[in-house]
């Protein structure tokens, strides 16, 4: 894992919060690889999604957490940055340079509320669930951002990045 290089020009920005439970249980998403095709197989997700014209990423990111979630806090409540990933990416309805920040959340743990998904989610999502890092390392399905367990396994230590830590692109 790397320090992020000086921001480029991106076909799309996503904030994505890596929420952690009290029992340090991070929470996941479960989306088709490539829609459209299922034999293309599954993956897990953070929450989070893409930043809107004139939205703060952390804004963004609060909005992506309410409705996907039902957890409603303030940008403040985030802390900062702790990972990006960025890369290149053909995903049919969009082709380009993507790039998606991270941020923290610890939350005790709730019934996630699914009802703010939009009609693209509710038709994607399989699943969502609560996953231990041992289940991380482990996970059957790739997860994503990669690298995942190795960055909250610091993160839960106490060890945040001074600057957002570059983790691997996966597409």
């Amino acid at each position: 894992m790397t320090s992020a290089p000086a921001d480029e020009v991106y076909r799309r920005r996503t904030a994505r919060v890596l929420l952690v439970d009290d029992s340090d249980r991070v929470l996941l998403f479960r989306w088709p690889r490539v829609a459209g095709e299922p034999e293309a197989g599954h993956c897990w997700i953070t929450p989070g999604g893409g930043v809107e014209e004139g939205e703060t990423l952390s804004g963004a990111a609060v909005r992506e957490l309410r409705e996907e979630t039902g957890l409603v806090v303030a940008p403040d409540d985030l802390g900062p940055r702790v990972a990006l990933t960025s890369g290149h990416a053909d995903l049919g309805w969009a082709r380009g340079l993507f790039r998606d920040d991270f941020f923290l959340l610890r939350t005790a743990a709730y019934a996630i509320d699914t009802a703010g998904f939009t009609p693209i989610e509710r038709e994607h999502v399989g699943a969502h669930r609560w996953w231990t890092l041992e289940e991380l390392a482990s996970a059957g399905e790739p997860v994503y951002p990669l690298m995942l367990a190795e960055l909250l396994t610091g993160l839960l230590a106490g060890h945040a990045p001074s600057e957002p830590v570059r983790l691997p692109w996966h597409h």
